[in-house]
């Protein structure tokens, strides 16, 4: 038979409805709903005996955790949900007294099992047949409970609530301060100010949580004297037991379940004052206290001397004194000894984690490593990393790392910087993948001033040269620094002669320093919105060391490769019709015509330019052999000297009148007339006609 259905009705699946309860009761939320209406039809269903043992075994224990978690938690926010657990203890309870209440009315005359063996039991043990004595200790009970230490656990919650709610501005300043300074960071922030709420929040929900436990205390009072009351007038007029049976009876009963009720709330109320106690305090409470207590021998030597005197006293037992004051006596004396051996064990331990290695071989591996960037110093020169007065020479080259990043987009690799014995005491070496690509000496305590007219320097001093660019120089006294700017002198210390010369060295070599690792690490750092661009072009278009070479043809010449995304835009361009290499990093100097024409405008705002001329532009043209990728140039020998003498004395001309021009070409042989002019001349920047942009403004200086 098929199922038959009601049109536009979906029939109801008990199934899924089964599951989906079974799977919500496996919730601990669900569990805790569940519980907390249990609690509130105690306040109204009747309960039997057994369920009311079980429950107030439940209460006892419940009690007792939360005091064991108070004493052991290192500092009160870790027990943040206190206030909650309070309440819900405290509901517990009076749901208990309740339920008790009714069962010791109903049939408090059967005897003293009518609510249960655990009623019975403490009645029994407290009370030892007098139920003056378990009224008498009840009374005790409550008044400590309510009085003592619920009394004092509230004020304290009120006024630690208070003073947190009143430093939370200030605290939060501080946080912002040491955010600002850069002693923590976001996070470390972050969470501070989160510590900071849930301490506010804590205190004020224990000022109110507090209120819980006086008024249990208030209610098992009034709920124990309504018990006694009702009890007997209930025994003598509806069971009509005597006055003295129905006082007995009840009063025992009530008495009972007031000790019940009252002990858990005691613990409760001592687990409360401890936590609103333990408000600045790190650690353990047993660490709190015994630490502390225990930090002043001098207070336990004089305790112990007392407990002696007031154990000779007459009439007093001289053995509780005369041991206890062994005791205090015993730590006075240990107690100092203990602390010097643990200093000096905490010292051996320091000086064992202090203590360097053992030496131990290196792997062979290790000694195929190369330092990228190296500069070895003389040991006249290691005060350049070490003082204190100054700019150390560590600082400006971290400067300088920052100021290549900003500029060519090139982050140059970490330079390790070691003491070379072997060389002069003021010489230092820049040495490139462990070769020797720079060399200087200098003096560490002198300033070098250089003349950028080209005279001579009319100042006392040694005459040397400039390392970098082999002007002449001299090397004077630091008393003469003002003397030598007031005669329009370029005066710089020695740490900036190292790291200028480093410079220059770094931006020679930068092509050689971007390696495969470092051309992924720059596409990896690019902003997520250019990640879809990467992904087009690589590996498609153009392979990782494809675009490395690329890269590495325009930091020959110095071109800031920053403008990443750019580059890959000409890349994906010139891929639609070329796969050679110097195409393809002619196509992209076109795209990067407006970056390159400013970064060769003189301070006049013109790119001054020297011309080829068409005779030289033809034999470079014609001198072009082969197709494709195998285009190469072939000039003789005679023609290529010619045209060297003729930029040559070009140039120098040009330089004497304080002008650095550009060589202009057409585009199809700059790559050929770049390739000769570096050998010569590798400052002569060779531009091609593409690469001027439509706004620069140019001015021709003369014709090659």
């Amino acid at each position: 038979m098929t199922e038959q259905t009601t049109p536009g009705r979906t029939p109801f699946d008990f199934m899924g409805l089964y599951r989906t309860t079974r799977e919500s009761a496996m919730r601990g939320e669900v569990a805790m709903a569940l519980g907390i209406v249990v609690i509130l039809v105690c306040l109204i269903l009747p309960m039997p005996t057994w369920l009311l043992d079980i429950g107030l075994a439940i209460s006892l224990t419940f009690s007792v955790m939360i005091l064991m978690t108070a004493i052991f938690i290192q500092k009160p926010l870790e027990f943040s949900s206190f206030p909650t657990i309070l309440l819900i203890s405290t509901l517990l309870r009076l749901s208990l007294n309740l339920a008790s209440t009714r069962l010791i009315l109903s049939h408090g005359h059967e005897g003293e099992a009518a609510a249960g063996a655990i009623i019975k039991a403490f009645a029994g043990f407290v009370m030892s047949g007098n139920f003056v004595i378990g009224i008498t200790v009840f009374a005790i009970l409550t008044l400590v409970n309510f009085v003592v230490i619920t009394k004092g656990s509230g004020r304290i919650a009120e006024v630690a609530a208070r003073f947190a709610l009143d430093a939370m501005p200030g605290k939060q300043m501080a946080i912002d301060a040491d955010l600002s300074a850069g002693l923590i960071d976001e996070s470390e922030a972050r969470k501070r100010r989160q510590e900071l709420d849930e301490t506010a929040s804590f205190f004020g929900a224990m000022d109110g949580a507090s209120k819980f436990v006086r008024g249990d205390a208030i209610a098992g009072l009034i709920i124990t004297l309504i018990n006694v009351i009702v009890g007997m007038i209930v025994g003598v007029w509806q069971q009509g037991m005597t006055f003295t049976a129905a006082a007995d009876a009840f009063t025992r009963l009530t008495v009972g379940d007031g000790l019940v009720s009252q002990i858990p709330a005691l613990i409760v109320s001592v687990a409360a004052g401890i936590m609103v106690t333990k408000a600045g305090i790190e650690g353990g409470t047993d660490k709190a206290v015994f630490g502390q207590l225990s930090g002043y021998p001098a207070g336990l030597g004089l305790s112990s001397v007392l407990m002696v005197a007031l154990g000779l006293l007459p009439g007093m037992p001289i053995l509780p004194f005369f041991a206890l004051a062994g005791v205090t006596g015993y730590y006075a004396y240990k107690l100092p000894r203990m602390r010097e051996e643990k200093a000096k064990k905490d010292a051996e331990m320091l000086m064992l984690e202090n203590r360097p290695p053992p030496v131990s071989d290196e792997p062979i591996g290790t000694a195929l490593a190369i330092d990228l960037v190296r500069m070895e110093l003389g040991y006249g020169l290691l005060a350049l990393i070490n003082s204190e007065q100054g700019t150390r020479l560590t600082d400006q080259i971290k400067a300088l790392r920052r100021q290549l990043a900003s500029e060519i987009g090139f982050v140059l690799p970490s330079v390790r910087i070691q003491d070379n014995l072997q060389l002069p005491p003021n010489t230092y070496v820049i040495r490139i993948k462990e070769i020797e690509s720079g060399r200087g000496d200098i003096r560490p305590n002198n300033l070098l001033v250089m003349d950028p007219r080209g005279e001579p320097i009319q100042l006392p001093g040694e005459r040397t040269t400039e390392p970098t660019f082999g002007l002449p120089a001299m090397w004077v006294e630091n008393s003469y620094r003002e003397e030598g700017l007031f005669k329009g002198y370029t005066v710089v210390d020695a740490p900036t002669v190292v790291v200028t010369h480093l410079t220059e060295v770094v931006k020679d070599h930068m092509a050689e320093l971007l390696s495969y690792s470092e051309t992924q690490k720059l596409l990896d750092e690019l902003d997520r919105t250019h990640q879809k661009l990467v992904a087009d072009v690589i590996p498609t278009q153009i392979t990782v060391g494809g675009l490395q070479r690329v890269l590495q043809n325009l930091l020959s010449e110095r071109v800031s490769i920053r403008d990443l995304p750019t580059i890959l835009e000409g890349i994906a361009e010139a891929t639609t019709f070329t796969r050679n290499i110097s195409a393809i990093t002619e196509h992209v100097r076109a795209r990067l015509a407006r970056q390159i024409s400013d970064a060769n405008t003189g301070p006049n705002g013109f790119v001054p330019l020297i011309t080829l001329s068409p005779e030289w532009e033809q034999a470079f043209t014609e001198a072009i052999v082969g197709d494709g990728d195998d285009r190469q140039l072939s000039m003789s020998p005679s023609r290529l000297q010619q045209f060297i003498t003729a930029v040559r004395t070009n140039f120098e001309k040009y330089a004497m009148m304080g002008e650095s021009p550009v060589l202009l070409t057409s585009p199809g042989i700059r790559a050929y007339v770049r390739s000769i002019v570096e050998r010569f001349r590798p400052q002569t920047v060779v531009m091609s006609q593409n690469e001027i942009h439509p706004k620069a403004k140019i001015k021709t200086l003369g014709q090659i």
